[in-house]
């Protein structure tokens, strides 16, 4: 097998498997709120999830911002954090298989040009994207995927970002609840 040939077979065994990791978290979404029984672990299992599916969307930054009530913010940030740069490996694969969802898409071929000519300033584009809530992280992975950014870097750069945003949410949690309870004392 030559290695054009070897390299289109991963594309697609690639391709198949995050399609087929996107049905599963589709299809068993309720359960996977079960998780937050086992604290941390939960949370962040919970946000590997949350982050997996490409498109569609699962409520992960409402959990960290529920556990953020009942755990520590801090430690809630950093497992929901980790685990949604994680989960955002379905994205860059997506992209490294070459057939990613949004190949057409303007928005995905701008970007996707930009961050080509601007390969420094790409991982900042990364940190941003992933800090601010948007279901633009996507295509973000995606073209990280498909500009062969190294991996490590992709995750460390999303993974800083992410835990950056988590930690706004986890603090919001808590003081929601200690503000609810000044209301209620008085």
């Amino acid at each position: 097998m030559t290695e054009k040939r070897r390299l289109a077979l991963l594309r697609w065994i690639t391709l198949l498997g995050v399609i087929a990791l996107i049905i599963t978290l589709f299809v068993f979404r309720n359960q996977l709120q079960k998780l937050q029984e086992f604290g941390y672990l939960g949370i962040f299992l919970i946000s590997i999830a949350a982050n997996a599916t490409i498109i569609i969307p699962l409520p992960g930054v409402a959990i960290t911002t529920a556990m953020g009530a009942v755990f520590n913010p801090l430690g809630v940030a950093f497992a929901s954090g980790l685990g949604a740069s994680l989960g955002e490996l379905s994205g860059y694969l997506a992209g490294f298989s070459g057939q990613g969802v949004a190949e057409r898409s303007g928005k995905y071929q701008r970007l996707i040009r930009w961050m080509e000519a601007h390969q420094k300033l790409a991982y900042g584009a990364i940190l941003l994207l992933a800090f601010i809530p948007n279901p633009l992280f996507d295509l973000a992975g995606m073209a990280a995927g498909a500009l062969r950014l190294p991996l490590w870097k992709f995750l460390l750069t999303c993974a800083i970002g992410k835990i950056l945003k988590m930690l706004l949410f986890a603090y919001a949690g808590y003081y929601s609840v200690a503000w609810f309870g000044l209301l209620i004392k008085k």
